[in-house]
């Protein structure tokens, strides 16, 4: 698209080249600048499960743009015309659509990220998604470089991945582990042998349908585990859970450390 950069994700898992990523839900533009220079290829900007609104996504987005290797992707709070419009305008366009059940609430999603005729997109002249304007014939060809990532997270949503699969203009699908967990009556265990049953046999008919399969995991050796089995892009954890972990390590090791001084000294004065 003439002005704007190719959307490498969405041609990455076009073409089944497994990509990794980081949840964001710490709502910080610095830590998101961070991050964006830690050479993940894809990091999603949460706005369902983190207090996230539009002015704070949008320095998010600007603190990203630094990174020439990363692509955002933009988690919004619900499958909504108007949010995903809002969304789209400030320069996301990689989305992932919460709680899809079936291929009438992909076909919505994928119209609230086109212009008519192909959908219902709201039109603005100047948005910075085609840099206030200055991106000529930006609202007949936006859509190409748009991906549409649809979640799913029940049971009845797994049965309708064919279905799903078959909508144009659907390029991933994501599945949601927690609340699949959740749907199948194994709430917060979603390494409950009936969930990860459930999660690689979605995994197989995703990719069966040719369209990239994702999860999420907080565990670093699970996420490799879900490559392996055939995932094409992964979330390796989240900048929240890789800030709590590494600062209780750090004050573990400290208190440890003046513990045995302290254990050193006492022993020194006897």
């Amino acid at each position: 698209m003439n002005g704007l950069p190719p959307n490498s994700f969405k041609t990455a898992i076009a073409a089944g080249r497994q990509q990794i990523g980081l949840w964001s839900s710490l709502c910080s533009n610095i830590a998101t600048e961070i991050i964006g220079g830690s050479g993940f290829d894809w990091i999603v900007l949460d706005t369902e499960h983190a207090p996230n609104e539009i002015p704070g996504l949008l320095q998010q987005l600007q603190a990203l743009a630094a990174s020439l290797t990363v692509e955002p992707v933009v988690r919004v709070a619900w499958n909504d015309a108007v949010t995903i419009k809002r969304v789209l305008d400030i320069g996301a366009r990689t989305l992932l659509i919460p709680f899809v059940q079936n291929a009438e609430e992909a076909r919505l999603a994928v119209a609230a990220t086109r212009y008519p005729p192909q959908g219902i997109r709201g039109v603005s002249v100047g948005p910075r998604a085609n840099r206030y304007g200055r991106v000529a014939g930006y609202h007949h060809v936006a859509h190409e470089n748009i991906c549409v990532i649809v979640q799913i997270e029940t049971r009845s949503a797994c049965a309708e991945i064919e279905a799903i699969a078959a909508v144009e203009g659907v390029d991933g699908i994501f599945i949601g582990p927690s609340d699949l967990a959740a749907d199948l009556g194994h709430l917060a265990n979603p390494r409950h042998p009936d969930v990860q049953t459930a999660i690689a046999d979605a995994c197989a008919r995703i990719r069966a349908a040719g369209k990239g399969a994702g999860m999420l995991t907080g565990d670093p050796e699970e996420a490799c585990r879900y490559l392996a089995a055939g995932f094409t892009f992964v979330a390796m954890g989240s900048d929240a859970g890789v800030l709590a972990n590494a600062t209780a390590a750090l004050a573990a090791k400290g208190k440890e450390q003046v513990a045995r001084l302290i254990e050193k000294t006492r022993s020194t004065q006897e």
